[in-house]
């Protein structure tokens, strides 16, 4: 009896940790990177690798011949046979090894089927609860008639490394190559993915998806990622959907980014939130995950929050279906457009029971706190707006010299977020009850013992 008392004490007084933290703790899949790194020191199994690699190397200058693709096949069922992990390995997104790991998950898929093509490479494990958290604390926002782009843009300013990226990525965007009338669309295209992977979601998803009631909050909207630059091509040309995916799956990082699209925007009739995998914020997340891309999308009007590709069907021939339903997938997507809507829409978001967990920086943002030599240059600090810009940049000014920046609250501040209120330091409700429970149980545990012992 008084083994079991001391037990129960220790578990509540959190020596030993809880019951849940042991049963309920959902391992995440093996990183690639680390799953090679365990091939590499078998000869057998890295010469199995190296095999694929040249297969890839040849896929990628023309379609394998069938005598080639059987015997490339054979090489990757064996390299799975032997190290099985390698084929239920993940990557982690923003990660500093991401485009290294994304080699090896594709390497070891060197002729995915359809379906292989719409399985996300990226674990989600640890990322569901947080962008579930950062969603319904976006709904709880109050629209006051106030531009909230307008304010999601001053919130970013606020926080040093989310003005500075902004800053960069504007700066890429609007600079014309020298002798032409046109942009760098791939530094535009890198700008942004730097932006979108380096400033934590709070920021980078507020100024993507803040909510617009009139049509100069939604230009500001449409015109955040620079579209005459990232989106539309400088001629006003648009391609083929199908062959805009063609070339978008040559590259690793590209058809990564798609495939989580696919995965985590799969729309369904049978969720409240119209998505298969019923998270709003996941799928924000891989949509904004496109943007820097081949397959970069955007908003197509000031007016509404309908979003498309920069492509058409034209040409498709007997494709023309599987063109329309990669089309559809932006434009009549339930999940997709739900998402965005409730995003920043008081009273629109379904219940959710779940406890949001606390608020936590991007990886990338915790590696760069780490690495104190890797700074920005000071002239990012510096904003260079393009033509597309002014206007918006003239009414921003103005609103900064009413009530100046010192006035402006973070749209997502975190010292106030539904993610942590109630936990330590914050004075939450929570902390108030937790001791005195504790107190009690251990007293009366006490209490049991001495009468046993007696």
């Amino acid at each position: 009896m008084i083994l079991l008392g001391t037990v129960l004490a220790l578990f509540l007084s959190g020596v030993l940790p809880s019951i849940k933290s042991i049963f309920s703790f959902t391992p995440s899949p093996t990183n690639c990177v680390k799953a090679h790194r365990v091939c590499s020191a078998d000869p057998q199994c890295e010469a199995l690798y190296r095999g694929l690699e040249l297969c890839a190397a040849d896929a990628e200058m023309s379609p394998l011949g069938d005598q080639e693709a059987a015997e490339c096949l054979e090489g990757q069922d064996a390299l799975l046979t032997k190290h099985p992990s390698l084929s239920s390995c993940k990557c982690q997104r923003g990660f500093r090894k991401e485009e290294q790991c994304l080699r090896i998950y594709w390497r070891v898929r060197l002729l995915p089927g359809e379906e292989e093509l719409e399985i996300s490479p990226y674990d989600d494990t640890q990322m569901a609860s947080r962008m579930t958290s950062l969603v319904a604390a976006a709904s709880l926002m109050q629209l006051n008639g106030e531009n909230q782009c307008l304010k999601a843009a001053q919130d970013c300013s606020l926080y040093e490394k989310c003005g500075s990226l902004r800053s960069e990525y504007i700066l890429a965007c609007t600079q014309q190559v020298p002798g032409t009338s046109r942009c760098d669309q791939h530094k535009c295209h890198w700008a942004l993915r730097r932006f979108l992977e380096r400033v934590p979601e709070e920021y980078s998803l507020g100024v993507l998806f803040c909510p617009c009631t009139n049509t100069l909050c939604g230009e500001r909207r449409r015109k955040t990622i620079v579209p005459s630059c990232s989106y539309q091509d400088m001629e006003g040309l648009q391609p083929n959907c199908l062959h805009q995916q063609s070339f978008c799956r040559r590259d690793d990082l590209c058809r990564s980014r798609l495939a989580d699209f696919l995965n985590n925007c799969q729309p369904s009739p049978l969720t409240a939130s119209g998505c298969l995998k019923d998270s709003a914020g996941l799928c924000l997340r891989a949509y904004a995950g496109l943007i820097g891309t081949i397959m970069t999308p955007s908003y197509i009007s000031n007016s509404s929050a309908d979003v498309s590709l920069w492509c058409n069907c034209e040409g498709s021939g007997n494709q023309w279906q599987d063109c329309l339903r990669l089309q559809r997938m932006f434009t009549h997507n339930t999940c997709l457009r739900n998402s965005i809507t409730w995003m920043g829409s008081p009273g629109s978001l379904p219940a959710d029971t779940t406890k949001p967990p606390a608020p936590r920086p991007s990886p990338i943002v915790q590696e760069d706190e780490l690495l104190s030599n890797n700074h920005l240059p000071e002239h990012n600090n510096i904003v260079v707006e393009s033509e597309e810009e002014e206007e918006l940049t003239q009414t921003e000014m103005e609103e900064e010299d009413e009530g100046g920046q010192s006035d402006v609250t973070p749209l997502y501040s975190e010292r106030a977020t539904v993610s942590n209120l109630g936990s330590p330091g914050t004075g939450g409700a929570a902390s108030l009850t937790a001791g005195p429970s504790k107190a009690i149980l251990l007293l009366l545990l006490f209490l049991s013992a001495s009468l046993s012992w007696g």
